[in-house]
């Protein structure tokens, strides 16, 4: 085995490959990261498999012998960022792997690659997205999952097809977050349900390629196990949870009693403002009538702050409180500059929404629901 490639081009792909590396097993080899090289196509492979989710991405090299080697992930991926930004010559050494740039040198102990478990295939493909659209609604979704996996289905990511839509949504204890999205399937009939860790997911869709086609790749429902994902040379795969996912779409209520626009950007401020002086689970107070919000929130006797907004406000008036966080997440995840919100009761989840745009062909696209919280 001996290659050379730039380092930049190295130092991303091993930082790539890194992120599906165990943080801690009780399998030593799981901690090593896989390089294979293609003599014949000039490419070099990094894997990385903890059982659950897989790494994989090839980049170009100038090949000089073909070969494979398994080294410490963590190592590895420590050198190579660390390297001067020069070429880097990768080579095999008895059972070490030899890293030379400009005057570094660093040998790398390797570990037995028979050990090494085989990379699961990939499931056959569905369909095709743009990784920036898929990207940004998985952003979108994944703050209403769970950070735990005490209850497994509120981690994940349910991923739902029919036909040429694709729907994502998360949901937790206090809050559910959907986002429907076109798509270009195998089949026009394609249909799957796919719960898969919100996690795995999101970092896999934060490390794509801006503007690159993603692949995804899923058996029909009930078939496999495993979902991949696949943009610009680097595939992912993730075996997914038991799907028992939770009945969300008869949370949103079918009619509601009073609806509100607001500029999203002054009311993600006005938020952050008067949550300064409540404490981490205190409700902020929204209170709604005619054309203004008044939003207050307090810390018992110690402080107390007040804000008045202008809003186009339609309904009975209404005083709702919410956790602030979990509101200036929603508000956040929206792609338009005027937030709708929806109210049914006080008691009552709320729904937050971006102001529904008629010249668009798909309308509303993300909803996020959010319980309110008990005022006193």
């Amino acid at each position: 085995m001996k290659f050379r490639v730039e380092r930049n081009t190295l130092a991303e792909a091993v930082a790539w490959t890194a992120r599906t590396l165990p943080g801690r097993s009780a399998q030593p080899i799981l901690n090593g990261m896989l390089i294979e090289v293609d003599a014949i196509a000039g490419i070099v492979t990094l894997s990385s498999f903890d059982f659950e989710v897989a790494g994989r991405t090839s980049i170009d090299a100038t090949v000089e012998g073909g070969g494979r080697a398994l080294v410490s992930g963590r190592l590895l991926t420590e050198i190579s960022r660390a390297l001067p930004s020069q070429p880097v010559d990768v080579s095999m050494d008895g059972a070490k792997v030899v890293m030379r740039c400009g005057g570094s040198q660093f040998t790398l102990q390797t570990m037995p690659v028979e050990d090494y478990p085989a990379l699961p295939t990939l499931p056959p493909l569905a369909g095709t997205i743009g990784s920036d659209l898929f990207a940004a609604a998985v952003a979108q979704v994944t703050i209403a999952a769970a950070r735990d996996a005490t209850v497994p289905i509120l981690s994940g990511v349910r991923v739902q097809i029919t036909g040429d839509r694709l729907r994502l949504a998360c949901i937790d204890r206090f809050r559910i977050a959907v986002r429907d999205l076109p798509w270009q399937p195998t089949r026009p009939d394609m249909t799957a349900l796919a719960l898969v860790p919100a996690r795995a997911v999101a970092t896999m869709a934060r490390s794509w390629n801006n503007g690159a086609e993603a692949r995804l790749y899923l058996a029909g429902e009930g078939d496999d196990n495993l979902i991949g994902f696949e943009c610009g040379g680097r595939r992912s795969m993730s075996r997914l949870l038991e799907n028992q996912f939770v009945d969300y779409l008869s949370r949103f209520p079918a009619t509601y009693a009073a609806t509100a626009e607001i500029s999203t950007a002054a009311l993600i401020d006005a938020v952050k403002r008067v949550a300064l002086v409540a404490e981490r689970t205190s409700p902020t107070r929204l209170s709604f009538e005619a054309d203004r919000l008044v939003l207050e929130a307090a810390t018992g006797e110690e402080a107390h702050a007040i804000e008045t907004l202008l809003v186009s406000f339609s309904g009975a008036p209404i005083q709702i409180a919410f956790n602030a966080q979990y509101l200036l997440e929603g508000l956040a995840a929206l792609d338009s500059d005027t937030a709708q919100l929806s109210f049914t009761t006080p008691s009552q989840p709320a729904l937050l929404t971006g102001k529904p745009d008629p010249e668009a062909e798909d309308g509303n696209d993300y909803r996020y629901l959010v319980m309110p919280l008990r005022l006193t």
